[in-house]
């Protein structure tokens, strides 16, 4: 009996998926539950398992092909033993049986019905001086084309990629983006980082770093700036009431954006906590649909890459976006004297159908506030 193999349900808003490998081959027994295949959505990747014990009959779609919900991959053979098929047996032949023609006797029949080449079109003279088109009979040499420039590779985006170059394409598109930038001394948190750090690793088991003190400076600034936190639906702007904040995080394949659920009610050992989760599942592959769906802010770090200044991209439907960047030591004015501060500089990207420079700049203004006086946390964030 023939078992189809379906395309599961993928999450919400989710149709269609990317064969990325199978892991079983036809003529290969299969169990309840084992995994057959891997799929790719511009979000997460899904494993498909087998719904009945039995033998895999067929695939028939390969690797790198699409699929939408509901499609059938392939057919596992519920009635079959589980051992692998048998080798086509070879036919027996019978005494004084006619060999049957081979192919290379049916080649040769072929090639020697075939109508001679003219000696004209076997021999083509090389040119001398410029190349020029020589005709012949029923032939035509033509100039070279243009030198290739070197080896090239071509590689087919993932559907992840795809989906990122087609959001950021709709952002870029749909939104008036406008970036404004400040520069925040991070004298203070680097000494209380320094001075923590031991003593906050062996208490919560995690490091103290710098993102907490971002999300904690955010949130008390949209709290005074209440518009940047929301979105824009239709010739409405919907403002969220609580804070969950996005913070991007790399996959080797592209950037994602799991969410911190109410980031205002959790310690800066809970936020650090919740990262750390996000980040080493993001590499395995493992985050859910759960995870990215959603997020009133976003915050992202280029800071991690070496970036010294860049231009962060909305995370639509929100209206804000923090980019972070590296530290670096600089000369700046302290008090009338040039003194060395470790530096970053920050980027505000905003959607300015909504939000006026005015208040763009007054809200990067605060956040910087905030992680200068990090104690300010305590009560704003």
């Amino acid at each position: 009996m023939s078992q189809p193999i379906i395309v599961p349900e993928l999450g919400e808003s989710i149709t269609e998926a990317t064969v990325i490998r199978w892991l079983k081959k036809p003529g290969s027994g299969v169990e309840v539950g084992e995994i057959l295949l891997e799929l790719e959505t511009d979000k997460v990747n899904l494993e498909v398992g087998a719904d009945k014990s039995g033998v895999l009959a067929e695939i028939k779609v390969q690797e790198g092909e699409d699929v939408k919900v509901g499609d059938i991959l392939g057919t596992i053979d519920t009635g079959g033993n589980k051992a692998d098929p048998v080798k086509k047996k070879e036919p027996v032949k019978k005494p004084g049986a006619k060999p049957e023609p081979s192919l290379h006797a049916e080649d040769k029949t072929i090639s020697a019905n075939k109508e001679p080449i003219p000696e004209a079109a076997k021999t083509i003279d090389k040119p001398r001086g410029e190349l020029k088109p020589k005709r012949t009979q029923s032939w035509i040499v033509s100039p070279p084309s243009e030198p290739s420039p070197g080896p090239e590779e071509k590689i087919r985006l993932s559907r992840r990629r795809q989906t990122i170059a087609k959001r950021l394409v709709e952002a870029q598109q749909t939104a008036a983006i406008l970036t404004t930038f400040n520069e925040v001394d991070m004298s203070r948190v680097q000494e209380i980082r320094a001075a923590r750090r031991e003593s906050f690793l062996e208490q919560h088991g995690v490091k103290l770093g710098l993102i907490s003190f971002f999300i904690k400076a955010c949130i008390g600034a949209l709290k005074h700036f209440p518009n940047i936190n929301a979105e824009l639906s239709g010739n409405d702007l919907i403002r969220k009431h609580y804070y969950d904040i996005g913070v991007a995080v790399d996959t080797g394949d592209g950037l994602v954006v799991p969410v911190i659920r109410n980031a205002d009610s959790i310690s800066f050992a809970g936020i650090e906590k919740v990262i750390r989760d996000y980040a080493m599942r993001a590499r395995e592959g493992e985050l859910g649909i759960e995870d990215l769906r959603g997020g009133t802010f976003t915050i992202t770090n280029g800071g991690v890459f070496g970036s010294m200044l860049s231009t962060p991209i909305l995370n639509l439907p929100q209206v804000g976006i923090l980019g972070l960047h590296n530290i670096t030591d600089r000369p700046v004015v302290v008090g009338g004297k040039i003194e060395i501060r470790p530096m970053m500089y920050l980027a505000f990207s905003y959607d300015h159908r909504v939000i006026d420079g005015r208040e763009a700049v007054s809200f990067l203004v605060r956040v910087r506030e905030l992680v200068e006086e990090p104690e300010q946390l305590l009560l704003e964030g």
